[in-house]
């Protein structure tokens, strides 16, 4: 089985280089494709991209469900995963994948823990070890197989945010779904750019309008109303 990766960028010119690299450094032969999908970046991330070997893409709509769909639609591997530009993989993130869809899982993702050693973002990471939907998030990376996603119809694009945890949620009722106990990296950014908890809290309404099924779209304006960068 061969994997595809596809990372949706806007604005990572500081990122996407890295990461490209650590993914054909870990991927080796196992990688079908490693596509970047672009969402309109205004920066150097698609010239960078493009140098460090991916292969680059314009999304024809902008908002990262749509992006990630689109490098589905051009993917032509047997399991596709799904990758943030300021994420740093694990290096057995192959072997860990095709381990867990041998065994079973359609679905998954790693745990994480952040690129800062503030105690509270410790207590963020080790609640990633969990199954519950509030211990998720896209910076956990996510892979799913071909035909799972293709059963799925992709990512639903009226989730302008927070497409991830739907995906998850329509994923646990028909499918297994993994949490590979490794870490990924991820940036502690929006947390440097605000606090832990103004961000707590953003984020604890952000799920308070998914579960009430507020339109996705109400949701991103609320959230980005309240934290700088986000």
């Amino acid at each position: 089985m061969t994997l595809s990766v596809i990372i949706p960028t806007v604005n990572e010119a500081e990122n996407i280089g890295r990461l490209v690299h650590d993914l054909q450094l870990y991927g080796q032969q196992k990688l079908a494709d490693l596509i970047v999908v672009d969402g309109g970046s205004t920066d150097q991330t698609v010239e960078r991209a493009s140098h460090a070997g991916a292969r680059v893409v314009i999304a024809p709509c902008s908002g990262r469900a749509n992006q990630m769909n689109y490098g589905a639609s051009l993917a032509t591997g047997d399991i596709l995963y799904f990758v943030h530009a300021d994420v740093r993989v694990h290096p057995d993130f192959v072997h860990d994948i095709l381990q867990a869809v041998s065994a079973g899982y359609e679905a998954g993702c790693y745990r994480f823990r952040f690129a800062s050693s503030h105690p509270l973002l410790r207590l963020n990471s080790y609640g990633t070890r969990f199954a519950g939907l509030m211990s998720r998030g896209g910076d956990q990376t996510l892979f799913i197989t071909r035909l799972l996603f293709d059963r799925l119809d992709g990512f639903r694009e009226r989730y302008v945010v927070m497409e991830d945890f739907d995906m998850i949620v329509r994923i646990r009722k028909i499918a297994s779904f993994c949490i590979i106990p490794k870490d990924v990296i991820v940036s502690a950014r929006k947390y440097e750019a605000n606090s832990w908890l103004r961000v707590q809290i953003a984020n604890l309404t952000a799920f308070s309008m998914f579960f009430m099924d507020i339109p996705p779209v109400r949701i991103a304006r609320t959230y980005k109303r309240m934290l700088k960068n986000s």
